[in-house]
């Protein structure tokens, strides 16, 4: 049976980027450019709340840094360094190897050095730390937004609640659609290059991870706005595409979590801007509405043109 050390020494010891000492030691020695700031979060991922305990190892390793880099895409960071602590049931090396190799694959994909953590016995629970860089003064916070900004989200959201129903047998959908929301589930892409970009053009963002109409409340209160979602502005198509329903649909985009798609505020006067940018980055942009001046009121405005107020619905961890 292989030690801890000898798990760690195996699976979790690659070559760095841009740290000084990483693992071996009692603390790991980062290199900080000078003139930046550092940007910091923490995740955690419990078998059984956040994924499924049948999940493929290599995609759970791949989604559990991923979701970190996507906070960090949402302040307009660079991912830097990251620290995983692993509470493993048992020490099945074929499964470490697997979740090993997502890891890296997602840290390689986006220039992360892995610096250190920690492994212990326990039900099985996956935590990354996860730092990044930014140009002091640039980071992109929640609380910039501002009445008469347009809103607008990236990508597909949705595609992974979708995906989840899909599993529990919720939701009876297309082999392409049931195929294409599992991967949205399993591998999301965090919006690193999106979230570079939105420096100096977003006033607002943050990463949809608990539902669309749930991750817009915390702008609103952070910013002191309300918000006006137009329902004929809303990416569906691709939804339906799936073989999912129009309210299914619906649902799933406004209020299914693990899509880690950027949410963000910018003035009207910045929209050929964020036009430019999708057509740039080759990645999808929708402008959903807008910021008003009424702090924490949120609507959907119905393609007929009837405000209707929206349910807040996003997961919960103690709800």
């Amino acid at each position: 049976m292989p030690s801890e050390f000898d798990l760690i020494r195996r699976h979790f010891t690659r070559a760095t980027r841009h740290t000084d000492l990483a693992g071996g030691d009692d603390a790991a020695l980062l290199r900080a450019q000078a003139g930046m700031q550092l940007a910091v979060s923490t995740d955690m991922l419990v078998a059984g709340t956040h994924f499924l305990a049948d999940t493929d190892p290599e995609d759970l390793g791949w989604k559990t840094l991923a979701v970190n880099v996507s906070d960090l895409a949402a302040m307009g960071a660079t991912p830097r360094w990251a620290f995983l602590a692993l509470a493993l049931p048992g020490a099945d090396e074929t499964w470490i190897a697997a979740f090993a190799r997502g890891l890296f694959a997602c840290a390689d994909a986006h220039g992360v050095d892995l610096a250190g953590g920690d492994t212990t016995r326990g039900p099985l629970t996956l935590s990354v730390t996860i730092i990044g860089e930014l140009p002091r003064g640039e980071a992109i916070t929640r609380a910039g937004g501002r009445a008469g900004d347009d809103l607008w989200v990236s990508g597909q959201p949705g595609m992974a609640a979708l995906g989840l129903a899909a599993l529990r047998d919720e939701a009876q959908l297309c082999p392409a659609g049931r195929a294409a929301c599992i991967a949205a589930l399993q591998r999301p892409q965090p919006r690193a290059a999106l979230g570079l970009a939105l420096r100096g053009i977003a006033t607002a963002m943050l990463d949809v991870s608990d539902g669309l109409l749930g991750d817009l409340g915390h702008i609103l209160e952070c910013s002191g706005t309300g918000a006006i979602i137009d329902v004929g502005a809303l990416p569906l198509a691709a939804l339906r595409e799936t073989g999912a329903d129009e309210a299914l649909a619906q649902r799933c985009l406004l209020g299914g979590g693990d899509d880690y798609e950027l949410l963000f505020a910018a003035p009207a006067a910045r929209r050929a801007d964020v036009e430019a940018l999708s057509a740039s980055l080759g990645l999808k942009l929708h402008r959903i509405g807008e910021l008003t001046a009424e702090a924490g009121e949120l609507w959907l405005r119905q393609r007929d043109g009837r405000l209707v107020p929206a349910t807040r619905s996003g997961y919960d961890h103690f709800g």
